[in-house]
């Protein structure tokens, strides 16, 4: 059986299709399901909900839509999964962009809701993991960039050797009880206002 706490955010115009997708999640044992069908402040009020994943159930997706989606996934950050009856490559590949983590056409199959629903979780769940380490990365190469910058500074200002920069640059993050890439911005900004 799915997590109890799992609870899942249903998006569809069309109340028969929204009951349909409500009751094939209910058989998978997703007993927490809210169905919106007006789609007016749609990032708000998916916010005010805060559901475990968003299933998007869509005869044909038009642009506006995967914009939509798009700022749902960004603002919200969830699962999203798109259940559509019809598509083009385009289209998929629009919403696969706009971060929808599962796009499935040819509608909604009551017996394949659970495991789409899972590979969607995994699928996010995965993609977050991988841009947090980007963000990580992308943090850790600005920071080493500021002490490589300051390092030069010292090392044209001081007459340093490159060792004996960094040393310097190492001896105050320690003495001042502050990081490594604190003391670099100050030297940084230092050397712009001609101290």
């Amino acid at each position: 059986m799915p997590e109890k706490t799992l609870s899942i955010v249903v998006i569809d115009q069309v109340p028969e299709r929204a009951n349909l997708i409500t009751a094939g999640l209910n058989g998978a044992g997703y007993a927490e399901v809210t169905v919106i069908s007006n789609t007016v402040d749609l990032v708000g009020r998916i916010a005010a909900i805060n559901p475990s994943v968003i299933i998007v159930d869509l005869e044909n997706p038009r642009r506006d839509t995967v914009e939509q989606m798009f700022r749902v996934s960004q603002q919200v950050k969830r699962p999203v999964v798109m259940f559509v009856d019809q598509s083009d490559s385009d289209t998929a590949r629009a919403a696969m962009d706009a971060g929808v983590s599962a796009y499935v056409v040819d509608g909604m199959q009551p017996e394949r809701i659970r495991p789409i629903v899972d590979l969607a979780i995994a699928r996010f769940n995965k993609f977050h993991k991988l841009e947090s380490q980007v963000e990580e990365l992308s943090t850790e190469l600005a920071q080493r960039k500021t002490i490589e910058q300051a390092k030069g500074i010292l090392m044209e200002q001081r007459g340093l050797s490159e060792p004996d920069a960094y040393g310097l640059l190492r001896k105050a993050s320690m003495d001042q009880k502050r990081p490594l890439v604190e003391i670099a911005e100050s030297v940084i900004v230092a050397s712009k206002v001609g101290l």
